[in-house]
């Protein structure tokens, strides 16, 4: 049994080594909920959506669903609630902005300093190993996750795994992945994507992609998969790095492709240059279905292996705040502060990518003014630099009494320090996403995938900041004597004695 333990020590120590042992210790933290019966049509698309959009809502373990074995299990919204920190190896207590500036730290430390992979004979995923004519990926659970998707996504929770036909290097990156049938799944990988870029080469080569669909894998290893790694360096390595210890992988017999020893459940197939099929639509990070569905390859299935009782890792986006939005303001948050001050913008307070824009659309920047401009500069710079530049729109930047990361902060800032007429600047043409609702269709089809960026300056009026009037709030001291004196009227509990 894996004991939960509390540091007081803000030191990142990862504490489990697969989903078992994730699961086993949200369980003793008081945040698993074990759900038996539901539905994979509609009741565990439901009952995740519901959890997903409450930060302080536990995660769920769906077992007995109809039509399939007991044991057979899917498992969503992990990351919320004190487990967010246990996910990232630091202390339950800390703050998310805290978990922040923590995350980036030891994130950096380990991207600069991967540690390899190492290959293993054998691991608990080979228990079950189907092959030929026995291949049918309908034997597992899969959820139809949003009511209106085209089909059931076994691929939320998961990567995919490629080499560069050329370089050689291996690539996992998360990729959404729809069943076709028993034996042929199809995927989406946006341009630019590494994995986007592996299939390109082979495509032109026309030659197939071999490709291993990674389903059930412990929730570090799937946040390393989906965070932005500089290209030519594999995820397995800064996984590794981040636990202290390699990733153990076994070889797919068919492939030659590394996967993970505990993983749960692996696809392991081939994409072949001329096999497309109807993929999509399926509902996105922006809330929206932002493309409609598309001909895209497909995997052709040729092995599946999986662990005994083998578990699903369900991570659907859903309308933002969710679960992937809590994730992506925890990762982006300090290292775009990081790249902003790496340009020469001093004084930065803070810097949040809001949950409510999906970790994307919505930035706020606190600072405290030294000079006229300070404020445009900041705004100008966080929403082009490399982490701000994709799929941005809002960037609003306050003075250093705001706290950018409380949402209501920053609105009550915009609303009492705005000028709209002359505080909000507009740029055209920026990087952004297909998946961005608001970007026609026709411009879509035409590979017009730009939109504009609002920086707006929510600060007080650098030239007459002296004579604004004065905050109708209590000082940090003063608010600390209320809490520690009346906070209990905001509790269940009795006045002290």
């Amino acid at each position: 049994m894996v004991s939960f333990e509390r540091s007081e020590e803000n030191k990142q120590r990862v504490i489990y080594n697969d989903l078992r042992e994730y699961i086993e210790i949200v369980e003793e933290l008081g945040e698993l909920r074990r759900i038996d019966g539901a539905s994979w049509q509609e009741d565990i698309g439901l009952a995740t959506e519901l959890l997903q959009h409450n930060e302080w809502a536990p995660c769920a373990l769906f077992d007995k669903i109809p039509d399939y074995p007991e044991g057979y299990r899917v498992f969503s919204n992990f990351f919320g609630g004190r487990r967010q920190n246990i996910t990232l190896g630091f202390p339950a207590h800390l703050t998310k902005f805290e978990l922040s500036k923590l995350f980036n730290k030891a994130y950096a430390s380990v991207v600069n300093n991967p540690l390899p992979y190492v290959t293993v004979e054998d691991g608990p995923v080979l228990e079950n190993v189907i092959e030929d004519d026995d291949v049918d990926v309908l034997k597992f659970p899969v959820p139809l996750w949003h009511k209106e998707d085209g089909g059931r996504y076994i691929g939320t929770g998961s990567f995919n795994v490629t080499r560069d036909p050329v370089e050689g290097w291996v690539n996992v990156g998360t990729y959404r992945v729809m069943v076709q049938d028993a034996r042929t799944v199809g995927f989406y990988i946006s341009p630019g994507k590494h994995g986007r870029l592996h299939r390109q080469k082979f495509m032109d080569a026309n030659e197939p992609m071999p490709v291993c669909v990674v389903v059930g894998v412990d929730p570090l290893s799937f946040l390393m998969s989906s965070s932005e790694i500089p290209y030519g360096v594999c995820e397995y390595d800064v996984m590794g790095a981040y636990r202290g210890s390699p990733v153990e992988a076994v070889i797919g017999k068919y492939t030659g492709l590394p996967f993970p020893a505990k993983a749960e459940i692996v696809l392991e197939g081939f994409c072949y240059p001329d096999r497309q099929r109807l993929e999509g639509p399926f509902g996105e990070w922006t809330g929206y279905y932002g493309n409609p569905e598309h001909n895209g390859p497909t995997l052709d299935i040729k092995a599946i292996y999986h662990r005994n009782d083998p578990i699903m890792l369900g991570c659907p986006p859903q309308r933002p705040p969710e679960e992937q939005s809590r994730y992506r303001a925890v990762v982006r948050s300090a290292l775009l502060q990081e790249q902003v001050e790496a340009v020469g913008i001093p004084d930065i307070g803070r810097v949040w990518c809001h949950d409510c824009g999906g970790g994307r659309m919505f930035t706020a920047i606190s600072i405290k003014q030294r000079y006229p401009g300070h404020a445009t500069q900041a705004g100008q710079i966080a929403s082009q630099c490399r982490l701000g530049a994709y799929a941005g729109k809002f960037v609003v930047v306050v003075d250093d009494d705001i706290d950018a990361s409380n949402l209501e902060d920053v609105m009550w800032a915009m609303c009492f320090r705005t000028d709209p007429a002359s505080d909000i600047d507009i740029i055209k043409s920026a990087w952004s996403t297909g998946l961005d609702p608001l970007i026609h269709p026709e411009r879509k089809a035409n590979g017009e995938t730009t939109n504009s960026r609002a920086i707006i300056n929510a600060c007080k009026p650098f030239h007459w900041i002296n004579k604004f009037p004065r905050v109708n709030m209590p000082d940090e001291e003063t608010s600390r004597k209320a809490q520690e004196r009346w906070g209990w009227l905001l509790s269940n509990n009795n006045p002290p004695s």
